[in-house]
């Protein structure tokens, strides 16, 4: 056992006094953060773990500053004294208590020293497949726009399964950290494939494999983009307060560039819409809206496609605001200008496209104009199936419902459009969903 004395910080001090391995102590971070998560009701403890490097980079006197939430919190449970004076030097070694040193321990020690040092030596890949993984989900990431759903999906997890084998197979702290981006990201894809697909089960427990890849390796712009995931997801689910408190989290992690900024004050937007505070609601789409700060990440700027957010998007996501908070004027003037946008864009995403083009038609709609709302229809209902995403098909199927008022039940073309709009819908309910090789839990 080392001598107390030659601890390289005051965590380590405590990792050596309690005897601590790298799997006792995340056995017991775990432990502590599944209780302060039940006290708090926050799922970003519930789920906290962490990493072997990482451990290794607290434990070295290297790192100075405090890690991302909810790191610090947790550490500061464990052992009873703020992250700053646990990451800053050790203390005087009488106020640890410490067992007999004999040759025998040295010994010891030293055979474990060489046995790791030995299988971290042997145990790596070859850094040309790392570069090929991040080239493939970087292209996953563009493609998706213009890729299916269940296409996007079955791709999207042979690459999370071959990174998975990768990472059992290095023991290289930089490679792993390269490899857990990837699964980050990879898993991210994989919540709004799953999502697209209706399944909203699985899309939150993949939204949450990301966030847990991203505090692996401490990646802020990753954290951030995952549970704005999840706060879509939740206010998909009727739940706009937890919401709320994931765009919280998220704003919480450093490194987050303008595009990230500029995408969580607009989920954040809906979901004070969803609650019905306007003037919440109006307050983040003006943040949404002003102007940039010049600020980048590796993340939403340097990957981009389906982690971007650019102005097409925000532009039909505040329509999706307004028509909540039933502001027809504006819901028609954000959504014609995101159709603009995407009309002069060559690549621009369908799917994406149909959306808007149906809170079009639910803006006009809302002012009273039917012949409107079924011109602006017209080229939604010939979306092939397989495009047909629950963001479409819902606000389609929310379309109908709002022709059930009176004023308009009795009309001859409420009623051929409410038949094809049903038509429409029940073709998308048929699909076949892609079976999963994945283990994601419950």
């Amino acid at each position: 056992m080392a001598q107390i004395e030659e601890a390289r910080n005051l965590l380590h001090a405590f990792v050596l006094a309690r005897s601590l391995t790298y799997s006792e102590g995340a056995k017991e971070y775990r432990r502590t953060g599944q209780q302060i998560g039940d006290e708090l009701d926050d799922d970003s403890y519930r789920t906290a773990d962490v990493s072997e490097p990482t451990w290794r980079r607290w434990t070295s006197g290297q790192q100075r500053r405090a890690p991302n939430p909810p790191a610090p919190r947790i550490l500061e449970r464990m052992f009873g004294h703020p992250v700053t004076e646990l990451l800053g030097p050790a203390r005087p070694a009488a106020l640890f208590p410490q067992s007999p040193l004999d040759e025998s321990d040295i010994a010891m020690t030293a055979r474990d020293a060489a046995a790791h040092a030995g299988q971290a030596a042997s145990a790596h890949i070859s850094e040309m497949t790392i570069d090929q993984i991040e080239d493939d989900v970087r292209t996953l990431a563009v493609a998706y726009e213009t890729t299916d759903p269940v296409t996007a999906f079955r791709r999207t997890e042979n690459l999370l399964l071959d990174i998975q084998d990768k990472l059992e197979r290095t023991q290289r702290p930089r490679q792993q950290e390269r490899l857990y981006l990837a699964a980050g990201m990879a898993s991210a894809l994989l919540s709004v494939a799953s999502f697209d697909l209706a399944v909203l089960g699985p899309a939150v427990q993949f939204a949450r494999t990301s966030a847990m890849y991203g505090q692996t390796i401490e990646h802020g712009p990753l954290q951030a983009y995952a549970h704005g995931v999840l706060a879509y997801l939740a206010y998909w689910d009727g739940r706009p307060t937890a919401a709320l408190r994931h765009v919280r989290i998220a704003e919480g992690f450093a490194g987050v560039g303008d595009v990230g900024r500029i995408r969580l004050a607009s989920v954040e937007a809906r979901a004070h819409a969803h609650l019905g505070r306007r003037r919440d609601a109006e307050r983040a789409v003006q943040a949404a809206l002003e102007p940039a700060a010049d600020l980048r990440d590796d993340l939403h700027d340097e990957v981009g496609g389906e982690f971007a957010f650019g102005p097409a998007r925000a532009a039909m996501s505040h329509a999706s605001t307004y028509l909540i908070l039933n502001d027809a004027q504006r819901a028609e003037a954000s959504a014609a200008h995101a159709l603009q946008l995407l009309t002069n864009d060559p690549h621009a995403d369908r799917p994406v496209q149909m959306q808007v083009t149906v809170d079009l038609a639910r803006a006009r709609l809302l002012r009273g104009e039917l012949d409107g709302a079924d011109e602006a229809l017209a080229p939604v209902f010939d979306t092939a199936v397989e495009w047909r995403t629950i963001g479409l098909v819902d606000r389609v199927a929310r379309l109908r419902a709002e022709m059930a008022r009176p004023n308009l039940a009795s009309s001859t073309m409420a009623g051929s459009l409410g038949e094809q709009i049903e038509g429409f819908v029940a073709r998308a309910a048929a699909r076949p969903l892609p079976a999963s090789r994945l283990a994601i839990g419950s």
